[in-house]
C-alpha cells in the first residue's frame, strides 16, 4: 500500500519497547521514531524528538495543554504525522509511546486526524508480567503520572497495555521461564507474540529495492506484523465490556484461567462483602456481571494489582426497547446472540480469572455464595430491586 504506515509501539516495559522500536527501524528502510517523552511534563514541557536509523533528525517541545502531558502529546502527534507523511520519503513512522501512555487513546487520535495506523505492538518481559501486574502502586508514587489528575495504577495500566495490541514484541529475557510464558499467553491468547532477541538489531535493510535481489532479505516478523493493517474499531470492541473477547478456561505450567458464567444475578451485600476476597484471589480479572438490585444495568468488572475498578457502562440489551436496537453497534447484536438466554437475554455472569497458583474450586464456591438463593430468585425482579444498594457508593450513584 502508498503512503505513509503509522506503527504504534507502546509498553511500561522499557527495555523490551525500546528493543522493538529499534529493531524496526533496522527492519524497514526509510523509517522514522517520533517519542514524546513526558518525564518533563511537571516542569511545563513535552519533548519531542524525531529519529531515523542515521539518528536524531530534529527535537522540539510541544506546550503542555491543561496541565495534562497525555493532552500535549494528542495536540502535536498528529500534525508532526501529517507534516513527515506531506514531505513523502518516509514508509513507516513509528510512534513510540512513554511508558505509562496507552495504545487505545492514540491509536484512535491517529486514525480520527486521517491517518493511517498499521499496527499496534507492546512489547513485554515475560519476566516482568507477574510483578507489574500485582504492583497496585499508583503511577504517581512511580514517577509514571501522564497528569496531575491519573490516578491510574501500575498494574490497571500494564493490562489494558498488553490486552489492546494484536501484537506483542516479546523479549528473549534470560529470566523468563515456562510460567511467565504461559501467564502471558493466557492473558492474552488470540495476540500475535513475536519473539526480538537481544543484541543490535540486523543492520542489512529488510525489503530495500536497492540492494541486489541475491542480498535483499524479506521483512521481518516484526515489520510484517507492523505492517498488516489495524482496524481501531474492532480493536475497540473487542475490549468492550458487553463483547468483549475474553480468554477461554486454561490450565498449564502452572498458571490457570477460570472462566465463571451464571444466569442467576448476584446478590449485592453478599457479593460486596466477598469483594476482597475475589478480587485478590487472582492477578487479573475481568468480565460482565448482573446485580439483582440493578437487573438492567450491563456492569464491568476490572481487576489487577489486587485493585478493582466497577462501573456501569449502560443497559443489558434485554431490557432495551426493539426500536433501540439499531442504535447498538451490530457486533454488540452479534455477541449477544451467540449467548442469549430465553428468560434473561443477555444478562449474565460472565467474569475470568487468570493467575498462578489459582483455586479455582474454592473461587467458585465463594463466587456462587455471592448469588441469589433459589428463594430469592423465585421472589421475581420486584424483589430483588428492594435488595439493599451495596454498590451505590462504588458506582457513585
Amino acid at each position: 500500500m502508498s503512503g505513509l504506515s503509522v506503527v504504534i509501539v507502546g509498553g511500561l516495559h522499557t527495555d523490551a519497547r525500546k528493543a522493538a522500536v529499534a529493531h524496526l527501524l533496522a527492519d524497514v528502510p526509510d523509517s522514522v521514531v517520533l517519542h514524546h517523552d513526558l518525564a518533563t511534563a511537571a516542569a511545563g514541557t513535552v519533548v519531542r524528538t524525531i529519529r531515523d536509523a542515521a539518528g536524531l533528525v530534529s527535537a522540539g517541545e510541544a506546550p503542555l495543554v491543561n496541565d495534562c502531558a497525555c493532552c500535549a502529546l494528542r495536540e502535536d502527534l498528529v500534525p508532526e504525522l501529517i507534516r513527515i507523511r506531506d514531505a513523502g520519503g518516509t514508509r513507516m513512522a513509528i510512534v513510540e509511546l512513554w511508558d505509562s501512555v496507552e495504545p487505545k487513546a492514540m491509536a484512535e487520535v491517529v486514525t480520527a486526524g486521517g491517518l493511517r495506523v498499521t499496527g499496534v505492538i507492546t512489547a513485554v518481559d515475560p519476566a516482568l508480567v507477574l510483578p507489574y501486574l500485582g504492583n497496585g502502586d499508583d503511577l504517581a508514587e512511580r514517577g509514571l503520572a501522564a497528569a496531575a489528575t491519573d490516578q491510574r495504577t501500575v498494574a490497571d495500566t500494564f493490562a489494558r497495555q498488553l490486552e489492546y495490541a494484536p501484537v506483542l514484541a516479546v523479549a528473549d529475557s534470560p529470566e523468563a521461564d515456562d510460567e511467565d510464558r504461559e501467564l502471558l499467553a493466557q492473558l492474552h491468547p488470540t495476540a500475535r507474540r513475536v519473539p526480538i532477541g537481544h543484541g543490535d538489531p540486523a543492520t542489512a535493510p529488510a525489503d530495500d529495492l536497492t540492494v541486489p535481489a541475491p542480498r535483499r532479505r524479506p521483512l521481518t516478523p516484526l515489520a510484517q506484523a507492523a505492517l498488516a493493517g489495524f482496524d481501531v474499531e474492532s480493536a475497540a470492541a473487542a475490549q468492550h465490556p458487553a463483547c468483549a473477547l475474553l480468554p477461554a478456561e486454561a490450565d498449564a505450567h502452572g498458571i490457570s484461567t477460570l472462566v465463571w458464567h451464571r444466569r442467576r444475578p448476584f446478590h449485592p451485600e453478599r457479593l460486596y462483602e466477598a469483594l476482597e476476597d475475589i478480587t485478590c484471589a487472582a492477578a487479573r480479572s475481568r468480565g460482565r456481571f448482573w446485580l439483582a438490585d440493578k437487573p438492567d444495568v450491563l456492569l464491568h468488572w476490572d481487576a489487577a494489582g489486587g485493585a478493582l475498578c466497577v462501573e456501569s457502562v449502560g443497559p443489558w440489551l434485554a431490557s432495551l426497547p426493539d426500536a433501540a436496537w439499531d442504535m447498538v453497534p451490530p457486533v454488540r447484536r452479534a455477541a449477544a446472540a451467540l449467548d442469549w438466554h430465553p428468560e434473561h437475554g443477555d444478562c449474565c455472569q460472565h467474569l475470568v480469572f487468570t493467575s498462578p497458583g489459582l483455586d479455582r474450586d474454592g473461587l467458585a464456591e465463594l463466587l456462587e455464595s455471592c448469588l441469589l438463593t433459589d428463594a430469592e430468585y423465585a421472589a421475581g425482579r420486584d424483589a430483588w430491586k428492594q435488595l439493599p444498594p451495596a454498590f451505590d457508593t462504588l458506582l457513585e450513584v
